[in-house]
């Protein structure tokens, strides 16, 4: 019998005042949480739901098995976590808000903008600058697609992609991740000032990714895919789709953390698309406060994704902008770390009005007596 437990934040507020202190700050970010879901589940199957508050968390704990307590315990100290910032080279980037990441894809075969800024050198340099001026903490740059059916490629040929604009990126002082699966392209791009490894498939598709990842001592994402294999979109088999992505999220931390990645260098993404039907996606997005109890920063990257187009009409790639700034949206109020978008100045501009709320939140104590 395999049991499992898991404490979901459930009601959201601005600002801890508004319910008279009764919330955490979740996360150590600009989003607090005042009631929780204990979820007890066993072979698959939940068991037992029970309902607390911040201040009876602990009560409710001390009412279970002492495997899942220990466990619960565990979850309960993470929603409380706050993450230190990240030093990528000469920039900090801090955790304690959100944080957009900029799209830059140098194949021909993206779902969204393939063969744009591959062979246009100048094309790719503007975009680059574009995200970065206009507000990017990081820009992510990959040069092989993993949208559905798209073929693999020679390393060697995304090493060629990927180099020179990683060579730019670095040079303009952005924070640079590189997409990427495998080790060789890993270790060509933070030769070329990378700081952040963005691995698709959690450091599964090569054994050999692992290995140099702890030997490089770069920051890891590691993101959810049912397939470990060349389509990582294949065989998504879900009892529950939210709980299942937990529980792979966890061992891939555990599993690094197990190899000798230090926890504060690794972020967890639940890979919204891949392998995963409209029903799936939408139900690991309306439950992202729950994998903040897995005690990482998190990353979305729900931009211009297949579902968008599902919920409006088949609208296009290049006509999901208000979609993704929607998602985007849900993030933050989520309080997810990091917004992997394609349209940075969009997104930096509803996050810096998003802010300005939360900060007005903070201080606004009406309706309360006194």
């Amino acid at each position: 019998m395999t049991q499992q437990i898991y404490i979901q934040p459930l009601s959201l507020v601005p600002g801890p005042q508004l319910v008279e202190g009764g919330a955490i700050r979740l996360a150590g970010g600009m989003v607090y949480a005042r009631e929780f879901a204990v979820i007890l589940r066993r072979d698959g199957a939940v068991v037992e739901r029970m309902m607390a508050f911040s201040d009876t968390v602990d009560d409710v704990l001390a009412k279970l098995p002492d495997d899942a307590a220990r466990e619960g315990e565990l979850q309960w100290s993470n929603l409380r976590m706050a993450h230190p910032a990240m030093e990528l080279g000469g920039r900090t980037v801090r955790l304690d808000q959100p944080q957009v990441v900029g799209i830059l894809n140098v194949t021909p075969d993206s779902f969204s903008d393939g063969g744009a800024f591959m062979d246009d050198p100048e094309a790719m340099r503007e975009q680059a600058a574009k995200m970065h001026e206009a507000g990017a903490a990081i820009i992510d740059i990959g040069g092989e697609s993993t949208r559905p059916g798209a073929k693999p490629i020679w390393e060697g040929e995304e090493i060629k992609r990927i180099q020179p604009a990683v060579e730019h990126c670095v040079s303009m002082g952005a924070a640079v991740s590189i997409d990427t699966r495998r080790p060789a392209v890993m270790e060509a791009a933070l030769e070329a000032g990378a700081h952040i490894i963005n691995d698709v498939s959690a450091l599964r598709y090569d054994p050999r990714s692992l290995e140099f990842a702890v030997s490089s001592g770069a920051p890891v994402v590691l993101m959810h895919a049912p397939g470990s294999g060349e389509d990582l979109h294949a065989d998504p088999d879900y009892t529950n789709v939210v709980f299942d992505v937990f529980d792979f999220l966890k061992d891939a931390r555990d599993r690094a953390i197990d190899a000798g990645i230090a926890r504060e260098r690794i972020v967890l993404d639940p890979g919204i698309g891949f392998g995963k039907s409209l029903a799936d996606n939408l139900a690991l997005l309306n439950n992202l406060p729950l994998f903040h109890a897995l005690g990482q920063p998190l990353l979305l990257g729900a931009s211009r994704k297949r579902m968008i187009g599902a919920l409006s009409n088949e609208a296009g790639a290049h006509e999901r902008l208000g979609g993704s700034l929607a998602l985007a949206m849900l993030g933050m109020n989520a309080g997810v770390q990091l917004l992997r978008v394609h349209d940075v100045a969009e997104t930096v501009q509803a996050r810096n009005v998003w802010r300005g709320l939360r900060d007005a939140a903070l201080t606004d104590f009406a309706g309360l007596p006194g």
